[in-house]
């Protein structure tokens, strides 16, 4: 195993990946995004996305592609074998021989499972799951507070970090807008159909001994911290 040495928060030269499947889960706003970039950067890990792989098997006009596409143009879910098979293909790249972190998914018990098949296969040791905790009344105000910049997609939030100036981005002084999908309504129903999705896998990973509990309202650094320190144990000679 890698041995990690150096300032915590630093990229290690001497790290070539975990050897384990990371997964972040958490609702939207908790930050996975955000977390799961550092985690792909200090580990040297990639950063997998079903998203990016619809994208890609589709621009390449593969047959999963093919399925996929016109699934995705009327709105419609992609099918679990479907999202499976493309998982299983891009897991299979060598990039991703010594571990993975994967963020928004899986979102069903049959995708954990499946996934889980998917790693024993490739020879990784246990998959670690972080769980991004959040107190539901401060991610209300985080994600409905949030404004974003018109010209570069600077992130603002007019509780806990307001621009100078009301609606004007303090970097290039373009209008900051209030996104539709962030009103509360919009942002409680996707929380109840995250809750509803979700707890299910909390339990399954749970059992298993393969969760972590994280409290995704600290600052972002802070976050990453305590991240590291449960990857840097995992890592640790047994």
């Amino acid at each position: 195993m890698a041995d990690v040495t150096g300032d915590r928060g630093q990229l290690v030269d001497s790290i070539q990946g975990l050897g384990h499947a990371v997964i972040l889960l958490g609702p939207p706003g908790a930050g996975k995004g955000t977390q799961a970039q550092r985690i792909a950067q200090r580990y040297n890990l990639p950063h997998l996305s079903t998203g990016d792989m619809f994208r890609d098997h589709i621009q390449r006009e593969t047959e999963l592609g093919r399925k996929a596409k016109p699934l995705m143009e009327r709105g419609q879910l992609v099918p679990d074998e479907i999202v499976l098979e493309m998982v299983a293909d891009r897991i299979n790249q060598p990039d991703c021989a010594k571990g993975f972190v994967f963020d928004g998914f899986p979102r069903t018990l049959q995708q954990a499972d499946d996934l889980e098949r998917i790693v024993k296969r490739n020879q990784l040791g246990c998959t670690i799951v972080l769980h991004m905790v959040v107190n539901p009344a401060l991610l209300m105000r985080r994600l409905t507070g949030r404004r974003i910049c018109t010209a570069a997609g600077h992130i603002y939030n007019i509780y806990q970090r307001p621009p100078k100036r009301d609606s004007v981005c303090d970097l290039d002084g373009s209008p900051l807008i209030h996104r539709a999908d962030d009103s509360e309504d919009v942002i409680g129903g996707r929380l109840e159909a995250y809750d509803k999705q979700t707890q299910p896998l909390v339990k399954y990973y749970t059992l298993r001994g393969l969760l972590s509990p994280i409290d995704a309202m600290a600052d972002a650094d802070v976050v990453t911290e305590n991240i590291s320190r449960i990857l840097d144990g995992a890592m640790a000679p047994k």
